[in-house]
């Protein structure tokens, strides 16, 4: 059922972009009802404002913590238009009222910019979230608009419809209203559960999301929700498939490692890093990452710490890839790799941000866990063996050990030089996974003699330590902490080999 609107309750903390809205109120002749500084900013345009105490008889007290609290506002918004309802308002004097435009305290932007208590508990909204839930409830009879992302939204409405909403509008915005009272609320809370573990609950809310084209495979519908805007410019290509989301949070994940190093440059593909290199240039780095296994680099994602040149740009070039970040690309370089027919994404860094909880659905709920931030280096590192790893072998295993973190369990990682030799990960063996890296080390070409040798678990036997000392491996980190770490120590001393113990485990499922 349309209605006009005949009488507003304006009191929002944002001003900007109310303007519009209240010319046109003004042209329908509506009552505007308001408080403190938004009643000044309507009367600065030129509105009529009945001031909110009119209608309670009371000031703003306590600081303003209370103004709208009491049932002269809230009687004219959750009034039901039926005979019973309008009685009592007729009987109380009390006014119906038709719109409700709120926002409410920025709760989510004073607890990023302090930590002073007193001053985020100030930021905890009481009137103007009593007064959008009380408004949404009443749809059938009130308008409300709960945030300034929706002025344009309703805006739209009233001139369209010359100052009058229907139902299907009404439920729209309070929808709208209810998404924003809840985010709110879930923010407060997260806030004071934040490390309480007596009262766990899982209570998460993004308020921006967009479809993707479609999930892991094209009969699965897909969402994202969050804003990638925040952390990339997308600068060209096709949209961002689900899949391609989960390779570039990989690709960050493991290019945050090396973030303040030399030149590195890593290939990815199905999250896993099949090419990283740490070179004193981009191109070097660039082509040492790609021998590492050329074959699955193609269709892969690509990410450097640093910006890309001409000369990089051009031998990227020559691959067939989805996807490439980087902090910046020189002009020539993004000339380079704007090729129309391939429809790449290219897209430049702006923070490397990891959230510091992650999460995932199963079975009939949602596990959470810390993120894995730790990342062990010379000054974790306890040498357990009788030979201790030279400077360079120390800064191989400190290589070796970044790229294992984020490759699939089981896995071992075969590097030199700051170079990934290769990897085998996914293995429900770790001998299997040793395997497969010596394999694809040979088949590409690669000498293992001097290289380091990577374990995101400890050795539960001594034969992976003997076998990787057979082809040439010289030094090993792993984790430690099996009950038979004295078999893989006395297997290195009796090849000669050093290993260092982190005391840190990082299987990745």
């Amino acid at each position: 059922m349309s209605k006009k609107i005949q009488s507003a309750l304006i009191s929002v903390y944002y001003k900007d972009g109310l303007e519009p809205i209240i010319e046109a109120l003004k042209e329908q002749g509506v009552t505007i009802y308001s408080t403190g500084g938004t009643q000044s900013f309507i009367e600065n345009l030129g509105g009529t404002v009945v001031p909110v105490e009119d209608i309670t008889g009371f000031p703003s007290i306590l600081d303003g913590r209370v103004k709208t609290l009491h049932p002269g506002v809230f009687g004219g918004i959750l009034a039901r238009r039926e005979e019973d309802h309008l009685s009592q308002l007729k009987q109380y004097n009390l006014p119906e009222i038709d719109l409700v435009i709120v926002d409410l305290y920025p709760f989510e932007e004073t607890l990023a910019s302090t930590t002073d208590e007193s001053t985020i508990i100030e930021k905890i909204d009481i009137g103007g979230i009593s007064l959008i839930r009380a408004a949404a409830k009443n749809f059938n009879d009130v308008a409300v608009v709960a945030s300034r992302n929706d002025y344009e939204f309703f805006l739209n409405i009233i001139k369209e419809k010359e100052g009058a909403t229907d139902k299907s509008d009404r439920k729209t915005l309070a929808r709208k209203a209810f998404n924003v009272s809840s985010h709110y609320d879930t923010a407060i809370f997260n806030y004071f559960a934040d490390g309480v573990e007596d009262d766990a609950k899982f209570k998460q809310s993004i308020e921006t999301s967009e479809v993707l084209r479609y999930g892991e495979n094209p009969h699965q519908s897909a969402r994202f929700y969050g804003n990638l805007d925040e952390m990339f410019d997308k600068l060209c290509g096709k949209a961002l498939s689900y899949n391609n989301l989960v390779d570039i949070d990989a690709a960050v994940s493991i290019m945050n490692e090396f973030k303040n190093d030399a030149p590195t440059f890593a290939i990815l593909k199905h999250t896993n890093a099949c090419g990283v290199a740490t070179r004193p240039t981009v191109l070097e780095a660039w082509n040492d990452a790609l021998a590492g296994d050329p074959v699955s680099a193609f269709g892969g994602i690509l990410i450097c710490n640093t910006e890309i040149d001409a000369a990089t740009a051009t031998e990227v070039h020559k691959l067939f890839f989805e996807v490439i970040i980087a902090p910046s690309f020189t002009t020539e370089a993004y000339a380079i790799l704007t090729n129309k027919r391939k429809k790449r994404v290219l897209m430049t860094i702006k923070n490397w941000t990891i959230q510091p909880k992650t999460f995932k659905t199963l079975l009939n709920g949602v596990i959470e866990q810390d993120a894995d931030a730790t990342m062990e280096g010379e000054a974790n590192f306890t040498v357990s063996t009788e030979k201790a790893p030279t400077v360079q072998e120390i800064k191989d295993l400190e290589f070796a050990n970044k790229c294992c973190k984020h490759l699939k369990s089981n896995t071992i990682v075969l590097a030199k030089n700051g170079q990934l030799l290769s990897m085998g990960c996914g293995q429900t063996s770790r001998v299997d996974a040793l395997r497969q890296a010596i394999e694809k080390a040979k088949a590409f070409g690669f000498d293992l003699n001097g290289a380091a040798m990577a374990s995101d678990a400890f050795f539960p036997f001594d034969d992976c330590v003997t076998i990787a000392g057979e082809a040439g491996i010289v030094t090993v980190v792993q984790p430690g902490g099996s009950i038979k770490d004295a078999d893989s120590i006395a297997a290195c001393n009796k090849l000669g080999m050093s290993m260092v113990m982190t005391g840190v485990r990082h299987f990745k499922h």
